[in-house]
This record gives C-alpha cells, structure tokens and sequence, in this order.
C-alpha cells in the first residue's frame, strides 16, 4: 500500500477550539514535502453558549472555513486524510450537529480525540519537526479550551495528560470585557495552579531536559519576548514572563495592548494564555522553553502515514490490552479468522468493503474477552467497559465507541438502546460488524475445536441467510440450539436470520 500512487499526498486537518489548521503534504522516501498550509481564526470555543453549545454564527463561521479547506481536499482519497476536532467539540452538547454540516463541507469524516489522544499526536509532530535525539522532553500545547502536557524520549511519549484549561476558556472567564487586572491575573494563576497540582509531581519526579512550546499561543508568547528584548531568540523563561504579565496589567484593557510581536486575533486571548503558561512554568519548575512549529496537525500527517504503512498505534493499542487481560489468544485468532471470513462474504452487499470495517471487526474478536479478567457472568459487558473506558492510543472517540459496541453486542441480546448512543453514521456498519461478530461465536462456543467446515452467508432484503453443509447441524446439535437462538435475538431488532442445512 506504501507504494500505492494515490497515497503520494496526504492532508491533516485540526478543528481546534480557537484556530482551523490544514496542512497538505507530497510523501517522498518516506518524507514529507509541505506543498500547503492553512490556518483560520474561527474562535468556535468563543462561540459556546452558557448552555455549552456552539452558537450558529459560531458554525456558520467555521463551516464557511472548511468549505475553502474541502475545495482544496475533497478529491483526495478517503485513506489519505485525517480531519480531528479536539476540545471544544469534545465538550459541545450540539457537537453532532455541526459535525454534519462539518462533514458535508470538506467531503471527508470527523473524528473527535479524547485528550489524551490529542496529546499523544501533538508529541509526534513535534518529535518529527525536531528531529528529538534520544534525550527526555517536556512538550507543552495550549489550546482553546484545554492544555496537553507530554513527556517523551525520542518519537515515544511516555506520559500524557490533557487540562481543562484554554487560551480561550480562561480569557472568557478570567478577562471578560477584555479586562486586565492583577486581581484577575492573580486568580486565574491560582486557578490553573489548582489544575497542575494534580500532574505537577509525576512530572516533576520524571524530569526533562528540555521544555517545548507547541502552540499558537506559545509561538505568540516567544515571539512578544523576543521583540521586547525579554529573551534572546524567543526562549521563553520565568523572568519573560513575568515581564509579559506586568505590562498586560499595566495595558488594563485587550484593545489597550500594544506589544511588539503581537498580532491583532491573537490579543482577545493572550490573558489567558499567558496565566496557563505562567502557572505552568511555575508548577512545573520549567526554567526556559524552546517553540516548536510541529504540532497537533504534523502529529496526524505521521500517524496517518504509520497506518498506510502498515504501522498502526491501534493495532499497538489493542495488543496490549489483550496481553494485559491475558486472554485467550488462539480461541480469539479463531474467532477473528471465523469473522474475517463472513465479513468477506457480505461486506461489498452491505457497503462496508473497507479495510476500516475490516480492522475494526478484527480488533473486536480479538479483544472480546477480555471482561473475562473481572467475571464470567455476563463477561462482554465487562468488555464493553475496559474497551469503552481505557485510555485508547490511536483511537478516536467514535472508532472506540464503535468497538465497544461491537463487544457488547457479540451475545445473548441485542443491545438495541446503546446502539442508538452511536453516531447515526456508525450505527448500521456496528450492527453489521456485530452480527458478524456473534455469528462467529456461535461456530466457536467450542474453545476447542477447530471449526474447518466453510459457512455460506449471503446478505437478504430483510437480513442473512446461512447455508451450511447437508447434515451438518444433526452433527453439530449445540451449535443448532445456538443458531435457533440466535434466530430469536435477531427478530427482536427486525432481522431476518435464516439456517439452511
């Protein structure tokens, strides 16, 4: 697939809280080539009400943002763009809605990352921008409405977290009207310090090298220190800003500021981001940060690559919670060979004929079991669980959920509420993907044995039809009672299942 001419360009897109970012990129011996780049101001994180839902001249901004990005993307192939929404849609209580209308305007699918995801692919930008040697690092992003804090060696990070805490979200609430004061600069410190208490002694004990800055807020900061003459070459320190704060004290007003190195967009939500970094360098006894230009968007550029490559962070994922539970390894290959080979069968009928739907099938059958670790009674609930509550590298919210899902569904009956909690886009390839699923421990509730017999599914109007070798079932009576159950599970959702032997 690596030497496949359609994946030559591949294009990364971050809806983040306060700016748009896509970036476009010629892959060459393994190498990227930035031919594009593109950043919009759409401040969707300012447009959240006080009910937590994104304004409609929030949406209609951004939206009006990506139909410039999509008329760039919209013909590029579906594997070779990644489009994240982070914080702002994380939190959103109408996020779906404008994800839809998101979608419709670049021609691709969304995925919304947890934070620790987010932080996860933030270090592997910069890692890449760098070029790290081997050496411990701090990386450090402020966001609209969240920070993420990594430490790593080389391109691994080592430890993730991800603060509810934001350029945007603090100006709003620290610095309405744009007002600066030291009381409000003060309390909003007090504030954040609150927040790093939590993460401020792992880190510390861990300890770095260096300290990285992976933000536009950040970039901004380095750029007013270096300006002024508050720092040589934009690095960052306590005594900078300490500076930095004073005079936007001393300006009492966002409109009042005049700083060289400042941009006009960026002023609205300097405040805050200046009391999350100082709070930061504080806590975290950070005494000099460099800027890097690698971020989020250069993160996904080279995790998309890892997954044309055959190099998948998922896959990563999914191994380690199976050894973790210590499930059965062999009884879940079968499982998976077993689903692997009904998926071939129908997938092009129920349009699921991507390698998507197919690894997603894959990692479900290997990792059903692992409730198993907690209790045999009602085991894939105990699954659906771990899958749906670990933290999940690679993965986004939607490509977890749907996993979890699957799991759940794989025995006695359908989980018909839950599937409603899925996005209406991924709620039919689940059910599919699950039937699948639970097909396929029906012909290995036998730990055992090994099932060699080939089952014939074909896709119906109204659901499936199983045909399987004359004489076999006679032969095979549990399996029978198994089916004829499972007849009965499907008819309460509406689906026809029918035996043929």
């Amino acid at each position: 697939m690596e030497n496949d001419t359609e994946y030559d360009v591949l294009a990364a897109i971050d809806l983040g809280s306060n700016s748009f970012h896509m970036i476009i990129a010629r892959l060459r011996d393994g190498h990227f080539q930035v031919v594009d780049k593109l950043r919009e101001m759409v401040q969707l994180r300012a447009g959240l009400d006080q009910d937590g839902r994104i304004s409609v001249e929030a949406q209609e901004r951004a939206v009006a943002c990506l139909q410039r990005f999509g008329e760039r993307i919209r013909d590029l192939p579906a594997g070779s763009v990644r489009i994240v929404g982070t914080n702002t849609l994380r939190v959103a209580k109408n996020s779906w809605t404008f994800l839809r209308l998101a979608r419709q305007a670049l021609g691709h699918p969304i995925e919304i990352v947890a934070g620790e995801e987010e932080a996860r692919l933030i270090y592997l930008g910069v890692a890449h921008t760098l070029a790290f040697d081997d050496s411990r690092r701090l990386v450090m992003d402020i966001g609209g409405g969240s920070t993420e804090f990594i430490i790593g060696e080389g391109f691994k990070g080592l430890r993730r977290e991800s603060l509810e805490m934001g350029c945007v979200s603090f100006s709003q609430r620290f610095f309405p009207e744009g007002k600066i004061t030291r009381t409000r600069m003060k309390t909003a410190l007090i504030v954040a310090g609150t927040r790093l208490r939590e993460i401020q002694r792992p880190y510390r004990t861990m300890g770095w090298t260096a300290a990285v800055g992976a933000s536009g807020t950040i970039r901004t900061v380095a750029n007013i220190v270096r300006e002024n003459g508050w720092a040589d070459d934009g690095v960052i320190t306590p005594k900078s800003l300490d500076n930095l704060a004073e005079a936007l004290i001393k300006a009492g007003y966002v409109d009042d500021l005049k700083l060289e190195g400042l941009s006009d967009e960026r002023a609205s939500v300097l405040p805050g981001g200046v009391a999350v970094l100082k709070a930061s360098f504080e806590r975290l006894k950070i005494d000099r940060m460099i800027v890097s230009d690698g971020a989020l968007r250069e993160g996904l550029l080279y995790d998309l690559l890892g997954r044309i490559k055959h190099d998948d962070e998922r896959d990563r994922t999914v191994a380690a919670l199976a050894r973790r539970y210590e499930t059965d390894a062999v009884h879940a290959e079968r499982v998976m060979t077993f689903a692997i080979q009904l998926f071939e069968q129908v997938s092009k009928q129920w349009n699921i004929d991507d390698d998507e739907y197919l690894n997603r099938l894959s990692r479900a059958a290997i990792l059903h079991e692992v409730g198993l670790a907690i209790s045999h009674s009602g085991f894939h609930q105990h699954s659906f669980y771990l899958i749906a509550h670990t933290d999940f590298p690679g993965f986004s919210r939607e490509d977890q959920h749907a996993l979890a899902m699957i799991v759940l569904a794989q025995r006695k009956k359908f989980p018909k509420k839950e599937f409603k909690n899925l996005p209406d886009e991924l709620q039919l390839s689940t059910l599919r993907l699950a039937m699948l699923l639970r097909l396929a421990m029906v012909f290995n509730r036998g730990r055992s044995e090994q099932v060699d017999t080939y089952v014939k599914l074909k896709a119906t109007k109204k659901g499936m039809k199983l045909t399987l070798p004359e004489g076999w079932l006679v032969q095979h009576p549990l399996t029978e009672a198994d089916l004829l159950q499972e007849v009965e599970y499907l008819k309460k959702i509406d689906i026809k299942l029918k035996v043929k032997a």
